[in-house]
């Protein structure tokens, strides 16, 4: 399921390599934590799908307001995303827990779940190189936010060495 859904999130930024790369490598590394943290199978397929369709708020976000700011990608996320996965058959189950993710995923306080912890890190882990983020604002996201030993190994190994 989840290539149908890369394909479709493809399509929906389609000529937005910078939109879709991004949440490419979103998808990777939150697969990865997801799988050496040990999710169940049910957990881990909700993660990669969040991870795919995280930040699908961006594009109603610019149009209606003029930005892509977080509060304004949770706001708008979770209703594309439903219509997308629904249109693509997704259990109603998962779409209701995948648009929980995405109209939190920038909200870090009382992050419940796995699946909502990865999300945030995968989503951090791309963020802070793409945004190109001082050491110091790194070290604060590793204190405040890194809780998986997964994640915490990826930062240390990428950007705390």
């Amino acid at each position: 399921m989840t290539g149908k859904i890369v394909t479709a999130m493809t399509n929906y930024y389609k000529g937005d390599v910078k939109r879709i790369n991004h949440f490419m490598k979103v998808y990777a590394f939150a697969k990865a934590i997801g799988e050496e943290e040990g999710l169940d199978s049910k957990t881990q397929n909700i993660l990669e799908i969040a991870a795919i369709v995280h930040d699908i708020g961006i594009k109603p976000s610019e149009e209606k307001y003029g930005s892509s700011a977080g509060k304004y990608q949770e706001t708008e996320g979770p209703g594309e995303t439903e219509r997308l996965l629904t249109d693509l058959g997704v259990d109603k189950d998962t779409i209701e827990r995948v648009c929980f993710l995405v109209g939190h995923h920038h909200t870090y306080k009382n992050i419940e779940g796995m699946d909502y912890q990865i999300l945030v890190e995968a989503d951090f882990i791309v963020n802070i190189y793409e945004d190109n983020e001082s050491r110091a604002a790194v070290e604060r996201v590793y204190e405040s936010i890194f809780k998986t030993m997964t994640g915490k190994k990826y930062m240390k190994d990428m950007y705390l060495n």
